[in-house]
């Protein structure tokens, strides 16, 4: 597997499914509903790629930058602002959607509409079908918090597949993420649903982009 013809060989096939990627979420991704409770869900019609993490974990700016779009998730300094199941769709007929779910940990809302939005995350991960996969975003300046191993082994649970990815990789320096990434990739080992591989990222400077976009197309079995 470590020849270089098979080496040459992954990374032109990796090459191709990026740029093929970049092509269709350059096309139709439109805002399709919210979700504050299940009965508002739309129909189970095409797969789902779901996204979650801490509040102010940078979730509305990876989904813009995943679509090249500048406002398709709104980006708030305001942890917690996300507060229903969003859901946004890709491709011309419909191919997939996204999901960007409520932020997690220290959103500033009342303890009763929290336990609210627990409720309904809870729901959705162990009762919706076309969920294919599922992202777990992490604070690269932060690593992986109790809310965060918590969120991991609701998955793990209910048996839904995730990635874990590393979001603001440029907030920190390079012998910093480098131990990050050492200490997360260990964690996630100990968890039966996460993917083995991390997706380092940052929204600001496109890092990690085009191969989480790969990632993303695979997941949803485009």
């Amino acid at each position: 597997m470590n020849d270089p013809e098979t080496q040459a060989a992954l990374a032109k096939e990796a090459e191709f499914q990026a740029k093929r990627a970049a092509k269709l979420f350059s096309g139709r991704v439109d805002f399709l509903l919210s979700a504050p409770q299940l009965k508002f869900l739309p129909e189970p019609t095409v797969p789902e790629i779901a996204f979650c993490g801490r509040s102010n974990v940078g979730k509305s700016s990876l989904l813009n930058a995943l679509t090249g779009r500048r406002s398709i998730a709104r980006a708030s300094v305001t942890p917690g602002r996300t507060q229903e199941l969003n859901f946004f769709e890709v491709g011309e007929p419909t191919l997939f959607r996204l999901v960007d779910m409520p932020g997690y940990g220290f959103a500033k809302a009342p303890p009763a509409v929290v336990d609210k939005w627990k409720k309904l995350v809870k729901s959705y991960l162990r009762g919706r079908q076309v969920l294919h996969r599922n992202l777990v975003l992490v604070d690269s300046r932060h690593g992986i918090k109790d809310v965060d191993r918590d969120m991991m082994t609701m998955l793990d649970e209910a048996a839904v597949g995730y990635r874990v990815v590393l979001t603001k990789a440029d907030k920190i320096k390079a012998s910093e993420l480098e131990k990050v990434i050492a200490k997360t990739a260990e964690e996630a080992r100990k968890h039966p649903a996460a993917f083995p591989e991390l997706h380092v990222t940052s929204a600001e400077k496109g890092m990690g982009i085009p191969e989480l976009r790969a990632a993303v197309l695979q997941d949803a079995g485009v």
